[in-house]
């Protein structure tokens, strides 16, 4: 088995269990701060007036501070991937940002919470979309790591997936890997992608080259060692576009 693989969730640094317990299909996260103002150094006396225009100047200085905190590009942290569920050709629903190191992505999972693809909804689909959909399952567990992008196969199925840094150096073909039930791969390394960014832009044929981009196939394999030679010939995929790493 390559390096790539591991067949233990603790790689990924996240706790599986605890993500299995959070209420369905949606993950937030708060946090809360005070602002405390520091005290008068001890035998230090102020007069009437002077401890009034402290006392306005501080709460200035609160309002101020609140009003910056509670403005939307303050209190919205910066996503560091956006990702995308396609069938076929046709994206299916919006472009779900993920803010947390780690998330699920399912098509059944009880009490599960993340991207939850059963919920996206589309009048008409191919007998091969819903029997394909009918294997996404637990789906798979997208996690940001010190050294790059690892997916965990939680499905009963192989997970097919590409990106740059998973290509052979300096080739020119298309590398797929299929990942079994229960091992992850690192999808994604940061490292190397810092050194292919001085390379020349390989050719892609199935559309635009990304190369901060990962994709991932439900069941499905494509590439030269299949049937179907493009991503987009694929009934279930995922497109993983990273933020922070641009």
């Amino acid at each position: 088995m390559s390096s790539l693989f591991r067949a233990s969730t603790c790689r990924l640094g996240v706790d599986v269990a605890g993500l299995l317990q959070r209420s369905p299909c949606a993950i937030t996260w708060q946090s809360s701060g005070g602002l405390q103002p520091t005290g008068m150094p001890t035998g230090v006396m102020q007069s009437p007036l002077s401890l009034s225009q402290d006392r306005c100047g501080l709460e200035s200085q609160l309002c101020g501070f609140l009003d910056a905190s509670m403005s939307p590009d303050a209190t919205k942290p910066s996503h560091w991937c956006s990702v995308a569920y396609w069938e076929h050709r046709t994206r299916v629903g919006r472009l779900y940002a993920v803010y947390d190191q780690a998330v699920s992505i399912f098509y059944d999972l009880p009490q599960g919470s993340g991207f939850c693809l059963g919920q996206l909804n589309l009048e008409q689909r191919s007998e091969s979309v819903r029997r394909t959909r009918s294997k996404i399952g637990f789906g798979i567990l997208l996690s940001k790591e010190p050294d790059g992008v690892w997916a965990y196969n939680r499905g009963e199925h192989p997970i097919f997936v590409n990106s740059p840094t998973l290509d052979a150096p300096g080739g020119r073909a298309l590398v797929v890997r299929k990942v079994p039930p229960g091992y992850s791969i690192k999808v994604f390394d940061f490292e190397r992608s810092g050194l292919l960014q001085h390379g020349p832009e390989p050719d892609a044929a199935d559309g635009p080259y990304d190369p901060n981009s990962v994709r991932i196939s439900f069941a499905k394999g494509w590439g030269p060692c299949y049937s179907r030679q493009f991503i987009t010939s694929c009934p279930c995929w995922l497109e993983v576009l990273l933020n922070n790493h641009r």
